[in-house]
């Protein structure tokens, strides 16, 4: 029986023939088709046509019996996915708050792949322990948080959040006396939980995961931007979890932070701060003051795959406790091999794992201090130009526009929902619809490297055109 395996075998020299050029080939032919995507994904509509939504009906096979040749698992990946992905990494894609990926980061991606490093330990990989830990260094600075902050690398703000919450949870606890790692939740004093009345509805999952209930939660009022308003939230004590905000998901404002980290320390009680996209505010110097006072708060969470442009699956989250962090994720088994340098797997919920530092590192190696602050700034004008269009095309704008969030609509539901469908119809631009203040309303979210002012103006023409 053949084994398609067999054609991989490593060249041993020089002149090596044959088996090895196989793998070259084929990531050739990988090159050259992420190159055809990446080159025309500004041509064509963000959203995928009917036919190529379609075709992936093509994918649906029995499994073959036998081997397929890896140049024509290839083509036909290409062939048939290609045209029915969301062109998120275009100009013109609004919808969600979901980034592009800068190209030296997909180029990074790739050779990490081929690396195919498992980041849990530092014996296991040194260069991918190596990268995290300085790319951990230039984000804490970057992002002007603790520099003696524990960082973990997860996988997106909801991994990010659950990691904080949980070192929140045994920090908490410990201060009571309860061993939370040994003990267990049963019969634990109670941990209290209060949040923004917007948080973001992965807060709650994540509240979930660590064993905290939608009940338990303490609502904090907010104002009509989505701030909490510090003198109307609940009393705060020793025992208190409060979830705090850098980027309302619909208007973009941040929360109070001095006001609120001062009750906070006063009360013994931890704050946590989703910083989903908002936190790169302290990136820019025009943005960041909206930030004040972030840098008091106990925990931070913050995507990379949003407005750093990275590839999905890159978040991290930083943590002022390092003993709080290392109760709720060391790992030690026999054949784990300590030693005196950082060990990845002492601050994420996984063991084995991707080298997402990689990624970090190379976007933050290639833009520098003043690529990221361009970055986030380009975004917030490009935000600001569509509100003001948007206000001259007759829509209201319904949030003060900060940051790169820019919510819209007609004056009834009715006219919102049909401009809303004649825009995605265009095939020109995609954003999608929200409910904000009690109004069926529309959001776009400018997070992507590739928007350009031509994006923006060819998008604002279609969307002027949609409310006649």
């Amino acid at each position: 029986m053949h084994d398609p395996t067999e054609g991989y075998a490593r060249p041993t020299g020089a002149d090596a023939t044959g088996p090895g050029d196989d793998i070259e080939d084929l990531l050739q032919r990988a090159r050259d088709a992420a190159a055809r995507y990446i080159t025309g994904v500004t041509a064509r509509a963000p959203m995928p046509t009917d036919a190529a939504i379609a075709a992936l009906e093509g994918f649906r096979e029995p499994l073959p019996a036998g081997p397929t040749s890896a140049a024509e698992v290839l083509r036909r990946l290409d062939a048939l996915g290609s045209p029915a992905t969301v062109a998120t990494t275009g100009g013109r894609f609004f919808g969600f708050v979901v980034g592009g990926t800068l190209p030296v980061t997909v180029a990074a991606n790739w050779l990490a792949t081929a690396w195919d490093q498992n980041a849990g330990t530092w014996t296991l990989s040194p260069v991918a322990a190596e990268l995290e830990e300085v790319a951990a260094g230039w984000l804490l600075e970057i992002l002007d948080l603790p520099r003696d902050a524990a960082v973990g690398f997860v996988t997106g703000s909801t991994m990010a959040t659950f990691s904080a919450i949980v070192a929140a949870r045994s920090a908490l606890l410990r201060r009571a006396g309860w061993d939370v790692r040994r003990r267990g939740l049963r019969d634990a004093p109670r941990v209290r939980i209060v949040a923004s009345a917007e948080t973001h509805p992965t807060n709650l999952a994540a509240l979930a995961y660590a064993g905290f209930g939608t009940d338990e939660v303490e609502p904090a009022p907010v104002d009509e931007q989505g701030r909490i308003i510090p003198e109307a939230m609940p009393p705060l004590d020793e025992r208190t979890l409060v979830l705090v905000q850098a980027g309302n998901l619909n208007s973009g404002a941040c929360d109070p932070f001095e006001p609120i980290c001062a009750r906070a320390r006063e009360a013994g009680a931890w704050v946590h701060v989703d910083g989903a996209f908002g936190l790169w505010a302290r990136a820019s110097r025009r943005h960041r003051a909206m930030t004040a006072g972030i840098e008091l708060a106990d925990s931070w969470s913050v995507d990379g795959h949003k407005w750093l442009n990275l590839p999905q699956d890159s978040a991290i989250y930083a943590c002022r406790d390092h003993d709080a962090v290392f109760d709720a994720f060391s790992v030690d088994a026999t054949y784990i091999v300590r030693g005196a340098r950082r060990q990845p797997n002492y601050y994420t919920p996984e063991l084995s794992r991707r080298a997402r530092g990689v990624e970090f590192w190379a976007a933050l190696k290639h833009l520098g201090r003043d690529g990221v602050e361009a970055l986030v700034d380009r975004s917030c004008a490009h935000a600001a130009r569509f509100a003001d269009g948007l206000r001259a095309a007759g829509y209201e704008v319904l949030n003060d526009v900060v940051l790169n969030q820019v919510v819209f609509a007609c004056d009834d539901e009715a006219r919102t929902r049909a401009a809303l469908e004649r825009i995605q119809a265009s095939g020109v631009c995609w954003l999608g619809p929200t409910h904000w203040k009690g109004r069926f309303a529309m959001r776009l979210s400018v997070s992507s490297w590739a928007t350009t002012t031509e994006d923006v103006e060819r998008s604002l023409a279609v969307m002027a055109a949609a409310r006649e």
